[in-house]
């Protein structure tokens, strides 16, 4: 661990984590591999299990029908790792495991596979904290329910389950039930280049990180490695705070997330302000309440990959609000990405450049500092704008995006090298046109 950060008690807080030197913005904090990690059920089919690649094709493990993999180095790198899952996921079979569970069950596998005293962690698996002190009937049950799924599953590797767990585990994780709590409240969503989720990991040190709507860090991935960078300028004994949910949201939603999933009030200086919510909700109230309604049912759509119904329910409804609602405006904001989505999954280019250059006036206000979120959007914009042959404008749509990926995602990323060459080929045929007008 880099001694540049420590342990602390954060008032109000619990355990946290500071700086012991200055940071400077766009600085790596610190990287680390998870402990245990799996991909979501719902992309199974089109990330590799092993490094977390997204491809057309994978090879399928002929044994358990479940596990998929870019290619044979990848399927025996994994073996190790899935062999004992491998004969789970076939005990259980047509029947998968929630991620919860699968996640669960690596870990117990992870740690019966290692030797004890050799993590160097600043934060164990037995100091997480489960809450399930704090959490509602309802809740608790449902984890009881993941509990004796991970018993049941575990069965064919192992059958005496709490045995195992008392030899293995430390004292506060021997409950499957406990176990479980902490894996759902601690565990991290891994996301691709495009900030999409294609899976889950524990990465116990950095479950540390306290949170804040405005953070001074983001966390960005390559394949399962996690990268901590600093967005903002951090002075020695900062805490250094990460946002634990999507911060493109109104106070009243954003604390009643936080509340649910996490079992904690936030009183961020942003929550405390209500900061940007009179600019979420700007424009004629009776008309933005039109798209806040439709929102769940396009979701729905969304969910069903049904782009052609989202894209004339979004256009309709965009052209039906019109200017009495600002770009700006939450509501409106979230339904123009979800018809940007739609007319790029159709392939209607243009309209999809006209969506995503009204989204951006938006994104810019919301996220004042180098944020992850900004940089992808301006560069698939910019994707657009270079493909439809707006050269000059996709060249400094990138550079927009260079800007902020530097700072979140470092030099050495593939998104970075990415938009790199994106820049290099604007400018050879920016010179390639002037050099045909000579």
């Amino acid at each position: 661990m880099a001694p540049r950060l420590e342990r602390f008690v954060s008032p109000g807080k619990g355990n946290g984590l500071r700086s012991t030197a200055r940071i400077k913005r766009g600085e790596l904090v610190y990287s680390a591999e998870p402990l245990a990690c799996c991909v979501s059920n719902r992309l199974a089919r089109d990330v590799c299990h092993r490094c977390f690649t997204r491809r057309e094709t994978l090879l399928r493990c002929s044994q358990c029908k479940t596990a998929r993999y870019c290619n044979a180095t990848c399927q025996k790198q994994a073996w190790s790792s899935h062999k004992r899952e491998c004969k789970c996921l076939r005990n259980l079979l047509p029947r998968i495991p929630t991620d919860s569970v699968r996640l669960a069950a690596r870990l117990i596998f992870a740690l019966l596979n290692t030797s004890k005293g050799s993590s160097e962690e600043l934060y164990t698996l037995g100091e997480h904290e489960s809450h399930l002190n704090s959490m509602s009937e309802q809740k608790e049950q449902g984890l009881s329910q993941l509990a004796s799924m991970l018993e049941m599953y575990l069965q064919p590797e192992i059958p005496d389950l709490a045995q195992e767990m008392t030899s293995a585990l430390p004292s506060s994780c021997q409950e499957p039930l406990s176990l479980i709590a902490k894996v759902t409240c601690n565990c991290f969503t891994i996301s691709d280049a495009e900030l999409q989720e294609i899976g889950v990991g524990l990465y116990p040190s950095l479950s540390l990180l306290n949170h804040d709507c405005r953070p001074n860090c983001v966390m960005v991935f390559e394949g399962t490695k996690l990268q901590l960078r600093a967005v903002r300028d951090i002075n020695p004994e900062e805490e250094l705070t990460i946002s634990y949910i999507e911060t493109l949201s109104l106070t009243e939603d954003r604390q009643r997330q936080l509340e649910d999933q996490y079992h904690f009030t936030c009183h961020c200086q942003r929550c405390d302000s209500q900061d940007k919510d009179g600019l979420m909700l700007s424009g004629e109230e009776a008309t933005w309440r039109l798209l806040k309604e439709a929102l769940p049912r396009l979701e729905g759509q969304k969910a069903d990959s049904d782009w052609q119904a989202l894209l004339q329910s979004c256009s309709h409804l965009l052209s039906t609000v019109g200017g009495d609602v600002p770009d700006e405006n939450l509501y409106k904001l979230r339904m123009t990405d979800m018809a940007l989505d739609a007319s790029i999954h159709l392939g209607h280019w243009e309209e999809a450049l006209r969506y995503g250059e009204q989204t951006l006036p938006g994104y810019r206000q919301y996220f004042p500092d180098p944020h992850p979120v900004h940089g992808v959007q301006l560069m698939r914009v910019g994707k657009l704008q270079h493909y439809l042959e707006h050269i000059e404008d996709a060249l400094d749509t990138f550079k927009q995006a260079c800007q902020i990926m530097k700072l979140t995602h470092g030099d050495d990323h593939p998104l970075t090298t990415d938009l790199l060459m994106k820049m290099e080929e604007c400018r050879a045929e920016m010179g390639q046109q002037s050099s045909s007008r000579h």
